[in-house]
């Protein structure tokens, strides 16, 4: 063929970072590696990329296969290419991220993958490859997009409280989050509506509740 130059050709995967909310707690969902390299190992869910599909949905065909999740909105976090990363060779990750509800999602182990588990992101076990910089970075950046947009549409069920909306925030977060500011910036941003609805919280007065207008 014309102008086709001999060029080393890397290999190319996809790995997903997968936050949600449990037990009070910012959880990742890792896989144990049912293979080598790192056979037996805790990481991220990922593989690579077929020569007919886009990384997209490679990174969507992943997750189905090795952990069961599907239909989540993944946005792409960044692109890890130290050469060195992979003992296999010279392999290039582009990396996304999504927030989910656990309880909408059965978790299971399949593929390769030897078990699925969640994890705290603050009690992690010893990560394969370079995963556990890709999910210090996915923090950093979780961090960074709630200053700015509303995260908890994935991580909420469709009706919820601000007290609940906040305590998403202050566990992203790891810090308390004054009351009385982030109502009124939440408020502000427009993207929730009250409803004609409470919910009895214990022995507190009934909360109002609130919904995401738009994903």
């Amino acid at each position: 063929m014309p102008y086709t130059y001999e060029y080393p050709r890397p290999s190319v995967t996809v790995d997903v970072v997968i936050f949600t909310i449990a037990d009070d707690d910012l959880k990742v969902l890792l896989i144990r590696r049912g293979a080598e390299p790192f056979k037996g190992k805790w990481a991220l869910p990922g593989g690579f990329v077929n020569m007919d599909e886009s990384l997209e949905r490679a990174a969507a065909r992943e997750l189905k296969e090795e952990v069961g999740v599907s239909d989540v909105y993944l946005e792409q976090l960044f692109t890890f290419g130290e050469p060195k990363r992979d003992p296999r060779g010279r392999v290039i990750s582009v990396c996304y991220f999504a927030l989910v509800d656990a309880t909408r999602q059965t978790i299971r182990a399949a593929s390769d993958a030897a078990d699925a588990e969640w994890h705290s992101v603050f009690k992690l076990p010893r990560l394969a490859f370079d995963h556990r910089q890709i999910l210090d970075y996915a923090i950093w950046r979780l961090r960074n997009k709630i200053e700015w947009t509303t995260v908890g549409y994935e991580l909420l069920p469709p009706k919820f409280t601000l007290s609940a909306l906040q305590r998403v925030y202050e566990i992203i977060l790891q810090k308390p989050v004054d009351k009385r500011n982030f109502r009124k910036r939440i408020l502000a941003q427009g993207q929730i509506t009250e409803l004609n609805e409470t919910r009895a919280d214990g022995a507190h007065r009934p909360a109002r509740l609130f919904a995401f207008k738009a994903k």
